[in-house]
């Protein structure tokens, strides 16, 4: 492979990690400037240096250069071939106009953000023997100081030199043969790198955990459960389960920050298996499917909320949180699967409103004082219906805010499902999710559409606009000050929409379906909207669309980044 301006070339093996190798192809990042703590809370607003840009997970750019005039004239100015292993379901960081991008499977590569030029790749080699867990896919990576940190689907957090892309420092926090994984990477806060594992749905002496590392060197520096404990606080809302019956409370997503209040915010799954009656409690199985509020230097576990005690119907609130002020309240957002937009006082986890988009009839939710009343509850072997699917009206594909229209998007797809819910065997490596007989059908009210993009004022309530689609909105939102908020679906299609109107302003299509985390930044003065594409991305690209809109075809193939530009002026 001819890399341009390429330095050096070398080979590197990750210290005290078997196996595992750092790739052969090596160049140099010039002109580095460290990540300092105040840049990374106050990112440039050319950059795009955390998972959603900012701190507060907003998903949001101040850059107006691509605006509501002028944003169909956007075309393709470079694109990029992924690793294609795994599922992709990537977002980019850039800084300085270098694109740091992760790539299933745990590669990660440098990027000149500006022609899409190589500069370097970690690529480690895998153990035949060692187990290949989960998807491979990696939503994020991290910049701090001067490394780039990252998680593994074995169970590694690693940090990478950022000029060169060599391991300084590799941390394995779990057992990777017990299930354990990462499905998204992580977060800086003050000095710590904290991520959440997954692949706790099996029965082992073993729980799920929060962990947080220190950036210079790796050593742990504390671990908090995300299952509570028999014996501790929260520990007897799972009955008398011994706890290594006490599964999942896995975290898909990574967090945000409040530096203010000097707390991180993680969403965590709901309780495996999924129905009550399978795992054996009738509790609300602390702290699962809740938002927990933990003090990034102590890992002390702040507040806690819990979206829906004792969760049954595989409806987690495990997503991305976002950090607004309304009414000078500090306040957090969340939506779950079942399109009920949470919002909670961040300071202290009180809850303050909640918003159903109405199409779920799972639950009823007070809207005022936030208590859960389950309408639908599944028993063994029993049918039942319910809306959503198990795949849920919103998965991993974030929301984004916009300060202009004070408005949430939301990524949608509208699909309900004839479920059966089965038995698992209560010892050491059973129990796992389900399992579930299911039959997807299209939301009565979706007017045979599958897909929703759903414009939502947070203060009243009220839906500014909706667009729909034949099938699922497949990537996360990402709005910006050009009065644009931009979104792509598992058609292959990549939207512009006025933020204020819903009009489309301008679309593309793409190889393969988009999928991931769009994210705009400046390079050598110039404003780029990049998207990724590619395959996996769960039952929303996979199970969903197979079932129920079979001529919609997609490559199985393709994992691949996209980025756009205005054209310069002649």
């Amino acid at each position: 492979m001819i890399v341009r301006s390429l330095v050096c070339a070398s080979l590197a093996v990750l210290v005290g990690s078997p196996g595992l190798v750092a790739p052969s192809l090596r160049a140099q990042v010039t002109d580095f400037r460290p990540v300092t703590e105040e840049t990374l809370r106050n990112p440039a607003p050319g950059d795009w240096l955390n998972f959603r840009r900012t701190d507060d997970a907003w998903g949001y750019s101040p850059l107006d250069e691509i605006d509501r005039d002028n944003v169909g004239q956007l075309q393709l100015v470079w694109s990029w071939a992924m690793d294609e292993s795994g599922a992709q379901e990537a977002t980019p960081l850039v800084y300085d106009g270098i694109m740091y991008l992760p790539n299933p499977q745990d590669v990660i590569q440098a990027l000149d953000a500006a022609t899409g030029d190589l500069i370097w790749e970690y690529r480690p080699e895998r153990d035949p023997d060692a187990r290949r867990g989960g998807i491979g896919a990696q939503k994020n990576i991290a910049i701090y100081d001067d490394k780039i940190f990252g998680t593994t689907h074995q169970a590694h957090i690693i940090a990478l030199d950022a000029r060169t892309g060599e391991v300084v420092w590799d941390t394995q926090t779990a057992d990777p043969s017990l299930g354990y994984q990462y499905s998204a990477g992580p977060i800086v806060a003050r000095g710590t790198v904290i991520a959440g594992i997954t692949g706790c749905e099996r029965y082992k002496e073993d729980i799920c955990f929060l962990t947080g590392l220190d950036a210079r060197t790796g050593e742990e520096k504390w671990r908090t459960s995300s299952i509570a404990l028999p014996g501790g606080p929260g520990g007897d809302t799972w009955g008398d389960l011994p706890l290594e019956f006490r599964a999942g409370s896995d975290m898909w997503m990574t967090g945000s920050y409040d530096p203010d209040a000097n707390l991180v915010y993680w969403g965590t799954a709901q309780a495996k298996p999924w129905a009550r009656s399978v795992r054996g409690t009738d509790g609300d199985a602390l702290y699962t499917n809740s938002t927990l509020a933990v003090n990034p230097d102590t890992g002390e576990l702040v507040w806690y909320y819990q979206h829906l005690p004792g969760e049954t119907n595989d409806m987690d609130d495990g997503f991305e949180n976002i950090l607004i002020d309304v009414g000078g309240r500090p306040s957090l957002f969340k939506m779950g699967k079942l399109a009920i937009l949470w919002q909670l006082d961040r300071e202290t986890g009180a809850f303050i409103h909640a918003t159903d988009l109405g199409y779920q009839n799972i639950v009823d939710v007070d809207p005022e004082t936030g208590e859960v009343t389950y309408l639908r509850t599944p028993e063994i072997g029993v049918e039942m219906t319910m809306c959503p699917s198990t795949s849920g009206f919103k998965s991993w594909r974030a929301m984004s805010f916009s300060p202009e229209t004070n408005a949430l998007y939301i990524p949608m797809t509208l699909n309900c499902e004839i479920a059966t819910f089965g038995p698992t065997e209560r010892v050491i490596g059973g129990g796992g999710t389900g399992p579930v007989r299911r039959a997807d059908y299209r939301h009565p009210d979706a007017e045979g559409a599958l897909g929703e993009f759903h414009a939502l004022d947070i203060t009243t309530g009220e839906t500014l606009w909706r667009h729909r689609t034949p099938t699922p909105i497949n990537t996360a939102a990402l709005t910006t000050a050009g009065g644009v908020v931009f979104v792509g679906d598992f058609d292959r299609y990549v939207y512009a929409f006025d933020e204020a109107t819903g009009d489309i302003l301008w679309q593309t299509r793409l190889a393969t379906s988009a999928q991931g985390f769009p994210v705009t930044y400046l390079a050598n003065g110039k404003q780029y909207m990049a998207v990724p594409a590619g395959t996996g991305g769960g039952s929303w690209a996979g199970l969903i669309p197979r079932e129920l809109i079979p001529e919609i075809r997609r490559p199985d193939h393709g994992n691949s980044i996209y980025v756009f530009a205005l054209p310069d002026p002649r």
